[in-house]
Parts: structure tokens; C-alpha cells; sequence
């Protein structure tokens, strides 16, 4: 049987916190807040809701442009492993809104989470520097941070460090099996949602991870996405090779 190590806040439902993300996004991409953390599992939307919540607001996505960004912009990066790589996105995207998206790397690096902290603060302006040795002639070794923060993160909510917590928004996204059904639902009844694929494929796919969630090795979007698509080309047997599949 399937266990769950993460304990939800049971007063807020699966979408509820999720439409509270949509909420604190936009907040950070009209100014309105300066940093936002978001934990939980992944495979369940995290990244997809951030994003779709920035553009909704106007904001231009420059991800994979390495040049200084626009105020009404944002910038996905994924997996630093340098404080030095860090404190030049920092630079580069000082007046901009910045997610991080599994980096949880950084959090292990003593100076990258003292550079994520000082980003991460609750204040319009923050200084961020560099005591050590740059060798990076493009680079100051201090300036004025007015960019936000979205650090999206894998951990549950208890091991992020106390310090970031207490300076951003935190919305937690932990999530029992039967939570994450529930999300699956309202993904499967969302038009942007596998859009190649029928309704009814998506809702018998989804059935059959009901039917069978007590003995699956792992539930997530990635799971839905997967049954979809035995389910629309796998033939006669669809049902049986992905109870097969899920469950080996």
C-alpha cells in the first residue's frame, strides 16, 4: 500500500492551495509581493501553474535568453549548482521576476543560500553582494536587487530552511493519493490539458488510476499522461498494460 509521508493542511483543499499559488503569482508579478515559495510533490502542476499565472498577467517569458531581462518579464531556471551561477542570474535579472524551479541544489551550498535569502527578502529593495572573488569583469560586487522571487521547490515545507520561509510567501502543496486524484480531475476537465487527446480517454484513464491507486508505484500528472495515451493507442488490453505498467 501506497503511503503518504507528507501531512496536508486538511482545512485547504488539493485546489484551493493550488488557486491560492495562482493568487500569490499574480501578486508578485504586479509588484505587489516581493518572493513566494511553493513546496510539494512533484509531477502534480507546480511549475504549469506558476507559469500559466505570469502569463496571464502580461509577463513575458525570456527563459534561455542570457541578456539582462525587462521589467515585464520572468525568467524559469532550473538546477544551479554554483553560488557564483546564482549571483549572476540575480544580476542579470534584478528588476525582473525570477523562478527558480528545482534548485533545491542550492539549498545545500551555504553561500547560495545566503545570496537566496537576501533575494528572497520581504523588502522592494535589497542589496545583494559578493565577498569573494568574482574574475567576472561584467559583474559588480554588490548591486540593488528590485526583482521577485518564485522558488519552487520538491522538499516538503518543513525542510526548507526556517530563515526562507520567514521571508517569503509559502504555499504548501503536499498532497494525499486521494488529493491528488482530485487534482487530476480538474486537469482532465482543463482544455489545455493533453488537448490532443478525447475526453473520454482522460476520464477512463483517470478511473482506472482510482480503481488501482492502493497498489501504484507512483501517482502523479505524468501517470494521467501516461494511461492517456495506452488508453487512446494500446488497443483492446489498454486496461491490463496499464494496470501493468503502474504497478511493476
Amino acid at each position: 500500500t501506497q503511503t503518504e509521508v507528507d501531512q496536508p493542511d486538511t482545512r485547504w483543499d488539493i485546489n484551493t492551495r493550488f488557486d491560492f499559488v495562482t493568487d500569490l503569482v499574480s501578486m508578485i508579478a504586479r509588484g505587489a509581493a516581493s518572493s513566494l515559495i511553493v513546496t510539494g510533490p512533484g509531477g502534480l502542476g507546480k511549475t504549469h501553474t506558476v507559469r500559466t499565472a505570469l502569463l496571464a498577467c502580461g509577463l513575458r517569458d525570456v527563459s534561455g535568453i542570457e541578456a539582462e531581462s525587462a521589467e515585464r518579464s520572468f525568467k524559469m531556471i532550473k538546477g544551479y549548482s554554483t553560488a557564483k551561477g546564482l549571483y549572476r542570474e540575480l544580476f542579470m535579472n534584478r528588476d525582473s521576476v525570477i523562478v527558480f524551479d528545482d534548485c533545491d541544489s542550492v539549498l545545500k551550498d551555504p553561500v547560495a543560500l545566503n545570496l537566496l535569502k537576501g533575494a528572497l527578502d520581504s523588502y522592494d529593495q535589497r542589496v545583494i553582494s559578493w565577498s569573494a572573488d568574482l574574475k567576472d569583469d561584467d559583474l559588480p560586487r554588490s548591486f540593488l536587487f528590485c526583482g521577485r522571487v518564485i522558488f519552487i521547490s520538491n522538499l516538503k515545507r518543513n525542510q526548507m530552511d526556517a530563515a526562507l520561509r520567514t521571508r517569503a510567501y509559502v504555499v504548501d502543496l503536499a498532497m494525499t493519493v486521494d488529493q491528488k486524484i482530485d487534482r487530476m480531475r480538474v486537469m482532465v476537465d482543463n482544455e489545455e490539458f493533453m488537448p490532443g487527446f478525447s475526453l473520454k480517454h482522460k476520464q477512463e484513464a483517470l478511473n482506472l488510476i482510482r480503481e488501482i491507486s492502493d497498489r501504484a508505484g507512483e501517482i502523479s500528472l505524468r501517470t494521467l499522461q501516461a494511461v492517456t495515451r495506452i488508453r487512446a493507442s494500446g488497443g483492446a488490453n489498454w486496461r491490463a498494460l496499464a494496470e501493468y505498467t503502474l504497478t511493476n
